[in-house]
Parts: C-alpha cells; sequence; structure tokens
C-alpha cells in the first residue's frame, strides 16, 4: 500500500506538469457558484462504480494520464470518432481504456443538476482522484475550470503516446518534451 501511495503521489506531480498544456484559468473551488455540487457528484458517482468493481480505480487514472499526455488535459480521450475522422480512443494504446461508463453517469448527472457547465476533462481530473482515494490511496485538490477539446485524432495518440517497444532514448526524449525526467519515467513505466 506504502508503494502505491508514493507511485500516486509522483504521478500527480506529474499531472501538474502536463497540466500546463491546458492550464487556461484552472482554480480550486472554479465551480463554486455555477456548480456547488460538482465535486460531491462526481465522487458519488465514483463511489457507485469503484464499490462494485475496485480495480477500476487504476484504469481511471490510467484515462486521466493517457487525456494528458496527449493533448494537454482536454478530455479529447473521451471522444468518439466520427465517420471522417478516428479519435483517439480508437488508437491502439488506448483500446485497453476501461472506465467511461464512470465519466458518462457522472456528466449525466451533472447536467441534471447544472447543464451545460461542467466539462468532462474536468469530470475526468475528479473521478481519477475519487477512484484513487475510494481505494485508500491519497487524495489531493484538483483545480478545476479545464475546457473541453474538440479535436481528437487517433495519430495524435499513436504519435504522443510511449510504446511498450520505445527505447530508453526515445523514451527519455518523450519524456523530456513534456518536462518530464528520468524519475518520472521510471515510476510511470
Amino acid at each position: 500500500m506504502a508503494t502505491f501511495k508514493f507511485l500516486t503521489f509522483l504521478i500527480l506531480q506529474i499531472f501538474c506538469i502536463l497540466k500546463g498544456a491546458n492550464s487556461q484559468g484552472v482554480e480550486v473551488g472554479f465551480y463554486k457558484k455555477t456548480c456547488p455540487n460538482v465535486e460531491a457528484i462526481v465522487k458519488q458517482t465514483t463511489a457507485h462504480y469503484i464499490s462494485r468493481a475496485p480495480t477500476l480505480a487504476a484504469p481511471l487514472l490510467r484515462m486521466h494520464f493517457h487525456d494528458c499526455f496527449v493533448r494537454g488535459c482536454d478530455g479529447s480521450v473521451l471522444l468518439n470518432s466520427t465517420k471522417g475522422n478516428q479519435a483517439e480512443k480508437d488508437a491502439i494504446p488506448n483500446q485497453s481504456l476501461r472506465g467511461f461508463q464512470v465519466i458518462d453517469a457522472a456528466k449525466s448527472a451533472l447536467e441534471q443538476e447544472c447543464p451545460g457547465i461542467v466539462s468532462c476533462s474536468d469530470i475526468l481530473a475528479l473521478a481519477a482522484r475519487d477512484a484513487v482515494e475510494l481505494i485508500n490511496g491519497p487524495t489531493w485538490a484538483v483545480p478545476l475550470g479545464r475546457r473541453d477539446g474538440r479535436v481528437s485524432i487517433l495519430l495524435d495518440a499513436l504519435k504522443n503516446l510511449p510504446t511498450p517497444f520505445d527505447n530508453f532514448t526515445t523514451l527519455k526524449t518523450t519524456f523530456g518534451s513534456l518536462g518530464l525526467n528520468v524519475k518520472d519515467l521510471a515510476v510511470l513505466s
């Protein structure tokens, strides 16, 4: 358990670095006036799923990482492909992502409470945090106010996500381009 908490803490530090690519005015308490129950609603929804399948916590955290690594925590990993575009979700590294139903359920609940207010990228960030906390991992304050991306391109995921075949030099370069170091690489491998 101590190792899990340490790894989660390091992953959170990495998210702080990665969020810079999409940090247009994010702050703790962003929805205080427009949707004050956002965190409670997402936590309740996440708890519903985690209570039935605790192993879903790690996939939710992984989904958040994949989202942040490609386009900067904009929810683009949640978008479906269209007739004219293959989305990130369908890229090989993302085909094993799980937990989309948690995000969909939280979004539906939030649309009942505060329609059109909360971004899916914020829901994903909260659900990842809540899932970790619900399995007795650490918790952290999540700055909110991200705007959802409207672009999701399969090739972006293939180009930006590390592959199992990358050698150390390639991985070091990939992580370095995002402001991450060798320690971050080791934690996330």
